[in-house]
């Protein structure tokens, strides 16, 4: 397990990361999320010992993480890496030997990621005569090279078309299935709820929302329900608990007190026979994002 218990980081009199806690364990894929300039790649940093927190710990199975530990780390950055006037072999041979590994394992697990992402005809193309979407599976793939234990995955879908981002999310679920820790980090919000449970959304080094997606969702629940179907809006202004009705396109938005509301408008509703849609609207993470951050900006 990963644990990240109450870190510190100054930089002078500047406070990068503020008491920040939160722990990863294996299987799991945990989402650290925020604004740019919030603090997740000074977290980073600590979490692969590359930086030392002011005050707070971070551990690896218990064990201070340091270069014993870092050969089981895999990172993938926002910004490219790669030295582009090596070839893709020499590339992985290079970061594949800095993880401790033997020619022969790096050169076989290689070969295997190059065909899985469909560039085995590369291995010895150098990196600047790749196209963006390619070095990003490279980058991807010296970040796997090593099966790492603990993965951390900083905007890994950039500069990828649809297709391709459906082969990184296959990797990443098969990582996870296979029991490695992994913390993903990204501004599309859309993909953090395909992979996360639990996350962290940072704000000037500080956690403004922790915890699991589903709890945060019902904490942030909207008090909305959308009904499509021959009923008529007055009669559903009359329901017990119903605030307010709105006609929408073809369908009725309707506000309710509590959440302790639907089953009373259901069983009005479900009277009629012709009722094509009853739904009650969940926020998305992006809503509660920008929701939770805009207020957290404001104070």
């Amino acid at each position: 397990m990963l644990k990240v218990d109450k870190i510190t980081k100054y930089y002078d009199d500047f406070k990068a990361v503020d008491n920040l806690s939160f722990t990863v364990k294996p299987g799991e894929i945990f989402g650290l999320l925020g604004v740019n300039g919030a603090g997740k790649t000074t977290t980073f940093r600590m979490i692969m010992g590359l930086l030392e927190p002011s005050s707070g710990n971070v551990t690896l199975d218990g064990k201070k993480i340091d270069y014993s530990v870092t050969d089981q780390i895999g990172f993938l950055t926002e910004e490219r890496s790669l030295l582009t006037k090596m070839t893709v072999k020499e590339q992985c041979l290079f970061y594949g030997t800095l993880k401790g590994m033997s020619d022969n394992d790096i050169l076989a697990k290689l070969d295997n990621l190059l065909e899985r992402f469909g560039i085995s005809e590369y291995k010895d193309k150098k990196i600047k005569e790749l196209s963006k979407g390619n070095q990003q599976k490279i980058q991807f793939i010296t970040a796997l090279i090593n099966d790492p234990k603990l993965l951390i995955l900083d905007e890994p879908f950039s500069g990828l078309d649809p297709i391709n981002i459906e082969l990184f999310k296959e990797m990443i679920l098969e990582m996870a299935n296979k029991g490695s820790m992994i913390i993903f980090s990204s501004h599309q919000m859309n993909h953090v709820e395909l992979f996360c449970k639990k996350i962290v959304v940072m704000l000037r080094g500080k956690a403004v929302i922790d915890g699991y997606i589903s709890d945060i969702k019902e904490q942030y629940r909207k008090k909305n329900i959308l009904i499509k179907g021959d009923i008529a809006k007055s009669e559903l202004e009359k329901i017990d608990g119903v605030l307010e009705v709105t006609e929408k396109s073809d369908e009725f938005e309707v506000k309710i007190e509590s959440i302790d509301s639907v089953e009373k408008v259901f069983k009005s509703v479900s009277k009629h026979k012709n009722i094509t849609k009853f739904v009650v609207e969940e926020p998305s993470l992006n809503e509660i994002f920008v929701a939770k951050v805009g207020e957290a900006y404001e104070k």
